[in-house]
């Protein structure tokens, strides 16, 4: 099978049919073989029964429904392990991301060697304060800590190749930055291409300002589990012998000048009525808590393949 288009959808029935007749017209005017995957995040409205109504007509269509929400990232696991395209697609519901862009992601990834390529939405119809400018920070800073040069680092609109969605887990909210993780991943050909934006036609954004605030938090936790995430160890145990070190070598210079002092018999000050030996001893027992968190979180980082269990109520195809 030549591609598999995979499209996380909440609250989106006005949308879906007309984004299935768009993408099938675009594979059949190609030639490709393909399927393609919707997964229903939990919605509310009636998109199931829509994705049930579309399958009689396109029997390319496979749909997967959630019980409840989970998120963007866990639809996109989900359909990255039921794909089975040599060449995997993914794209927003709601016809703000053009099938027409298929054929020229597919072929940067057959002909010219890519392993991801993201869309870059250079010209946004989104509002100015609310999306476009956080958009160009968070880029900007996304750009500085992991060194991929992608312009539009979380635009829905991506290709990839098979082995790629195979090989990386997407879990939390870390869809943002799928790049990223491909290239802990191994795989280095990264690209981009300039994509067309469209303006919204149905419904309303999912999303609002706490998206600032996660895609930070998030931010911080792919730099750590980038480094760190397969041995926590090196980072706490590291940070934690060194300040247990410094706390030891202080206390042991406190005791050390005093029991010289009293052996010259000259004038000492108590080690205990030193603040510098308390400021020794915090540090000290702070070296050894940073210590027991790096060995926790090696135990946890080898128990954790539970992360993406999710319950599916329905599927079809």
């Amino acid at each position: 099978m030549d591609i598999s288009v995979v499209v996380p959808l909440y609250n989106e029935e006005e949308s879906l049919p007309e984004l299935m007749n768009w993408i099938a017209r675009v594979m059949d005017a190609n030639g490709y073989s393909y399927e393609v995957i919707m997964v229903d995040d939990g919605s509310s409205d009636n998109s199931w029964q829509v994705v049930e109504e579309l399958k009689s007509n396109f029997p390319a269509l496979r749909g997967i429904k959630f019980r409840r929400n989970y998120g963007k990232s866990a639809a996109l696991q989900v359909g990255f392990t039921a794909s089975k395209g040599n060449v995997v697609i993914t794209m927003d519901a709601d016809l703000q991301d053009s099938p027409d862009e298929i054929p020229a992601l597919y072929q940067m990834i057959k002909n010219e060697g890519y392993d991801l390529v993201s869309g870059w939405k250079r010209k946004r119809y989104d509002p100015l304060l609310t999306k476009r400018i956080p958009s160009k920070l968070y880029n900007a800073t996304v750009r500085m800590a992991s060194g991929i040069k992608l312009h539009d680092m979380n635009c829905g609109l991506k290709a990839y190749r098979h082995n790629v969605v195979k090989s990386i887990e997407v879990y939390g909210e870390m869809h943002r930055y799928i790049p990223v993780l491909a290239k802990q991943a191994g795989f280095k050909r990264i690209g981009e291409r300039v994509v067309v934006h469209q303006e919204r036609k149905y419904g309303v954004s999912k999303f609002g300002w706490s998206r600032f605030i996660n895609g930070f938090l998030d931010l911080l936790s792919v730099i750590f589990v980038s480094k760190f995430g397969k041995k926590p160890m090196h980072f706490f145990g590291t940070l934690g012998t060194l300040m247990f070190l410094s706390g030891g070598v202080i206390a042991v210079w406190l005791v050390s000048s005093k029991l010289w002092a009293q052996a010259h018999q000259l004038k000492f000050r108590p080690v205990t009525d030193q603040p510098l030996f308390y400021v020794a001893l915090v540090v000290a027992i702070i070296g050894v808590q940073l210590f027991t968190a790096g060995f926790l979180g090696e135990l946890i980082s080898r128990s954790s393949a539970d992360r993406n269990q999710y319950l599916i109520e329905k599927e079809i195809g």
